[in-house]
């Protein structure tokens, strides 16, 4: 039997409140999106001004973020043409993610989740899903 460690909705209000506070600080109004060690949304925010469009791809970061234990920011990379995951976007239903905005999250060694984000440039989306996870790292267990 395995015993699998789970981010609860007090984790997920702890990632979005850290991913916000960045968003605020830059300035740009994002859509945050929390999934559990299987990928499954936990919890979601549209901060005012957010784009619509970005509602979706905040959540399929943090889906490929967890299902992947990498960032969408390094799937990005190798998911060029001539590189060894090209083409990797196009799986899963096209829910695979390849740019920058989503971070797995961390329990020490264990990936229990993925925050993503989206509304900004994939740097600034990669920026805000790092404080989140930041922000979760940061609180005492």
């Amino acid at each position: 039997m395995l015993s699998i460690r789970r981010l609860d909705i007090s984790d997920a209000t702890t990632l979005i409140a850290g991913a916000r506070a960045k968003a605020q600080d830059i300035g740009v109004p994002m859509c945050i999106a929390v999934t559990d060690e299987s990928g499954n949304l936990i919890a979601f925010e549209r901060m005012d001004g957010a784009k619509i469009t970005s509602i979706n791809l905040a959540v399929d970061k943090a889906y490929t973020a967890t299902g992947i234990q990498k960032s969408t920011r390094a799937l990005g990379e190798v998911n060029q043409p001539g590189m060894p995951a090209h083409g990797i976007a196009s799986a899963l239903g096209g829910r695979m993610v390849a740019v920058g905005g989503g971070v797995p999250v961390l329990s020490g060694k264990d990936v229990v989740g993925g925050v993503g984000v989206s509304s900004g440039s994939p740097a600034q989306d990669h920026e805000v899903a790092q404080a989140g996870a930041a922000a979760f790292c940061e609180t005492p267990s």
